[in-house]
């Protein structure tokens, strides 16, 4: 699904990303460990393509084809997408009118099938609202998931999901991703893969992840079982992973 081959990229004049290799097969969800400011945002935003962060070497293999220059628009119409941790106010859009426009590419947009998504997140009130304007941060977190569940994405990125969510929407937020990762069906029939940030671990009491990597000063340091990596981050802190690359 996903091979990127030691990705060197920079921010201006700071190189953020210091060698990155990595690979999801298809069906995986993989999970991004590390420190704020490692380069775990850095590295979804560089997948997505967002200009700001400028490939200096390396490149992002999706599928087989290499993506490394395409703009953001291509990659989402090949199956990226990215639900992003602090997401803007769109004004002037209505968030019923984007999810139309999501579905438009697989069917029919109409009142029936966007209130059908909206109401597995019961968000069916905000189909009228600007995007994200005066929404509270689980409403932005569902948000984020119904605009994914229209894009019906192939590789699904999530940056940070369980942070600044109460209990009961966390609940509500992480059957949606479960449901996105079709983790209902047997591994070796899910075709969708998944890349996740998480800092306090709650997804993983919540959602089977196939494996997990460390990410510190723009390089992934390890990587293994998801619950053991987690165990020990939270036991020993990250300043026994410092140690351990000593």
């Amino acid at each position: 699904m996903l091979k990127i081959e030691n990705l060197h990229v920079s921010v201006g004049e700071r190189q953020i990303l210091k060698g990155v290799s990595l690979d999801i097969a298809e069906g995986e969800t993989h999970v991004l460990f590390g420190l704020n400011g490692s380069g775990k945002t850095s590295l979804l935003q560089t997948i997505m393509g967002n200009p700001k962060y400028r490939v200096e070497n390396g490149r992002i293999l999706f599928r087989g084809e290499d993506i490394t220059r395409l703009p953001t628009d291509e990659r989402a119409r090949r199956g990226i997408g990215l639900g992003f941790q602090r997401p803007p106010v769109v004004r002037g859009v209505k968030l019923g009118n984007l999810l139309a426009l999501c579905l438009a590419k697989s069917a029919r947009p109409d009142g029936k099938k966007v209130n059908d998504l909206a109401g597995q997140l019961n968000l069916q009130p905000f189909l009228d609202r600007e995007i994200n304007l005066g929404f509270s941060g689980g409403e932005i977190k569902r948000s984020e998931l119904l605009q994914l569940m229209a894009q019906d994405p192939d590789l699904i990125m999530l940056d940070e999901p369980d942070s600044g969510v109460d209990l009961e929407n966390m609940n509500l937020v992480a059957a949606i991703i479960r449901q996105l990762l079709e983790k209902d069906k047997r591994a070796a029939r899910r075709r969708r893969s998944g890349l996740i940030i998480t800092h306090g671990g709650y997804i993983l009491d919540c959602l089977h992840a196939d494996r997990a990597c460390v990410m510190m000063e723009g390089r992934i340091v390890c990587s293994g079982n998801p619950r053991e990596l987690f165990d020990d981050i939270r036991s020993k802190g990250y300043g026994e992973c410092v140690r351990c690359l000593k």
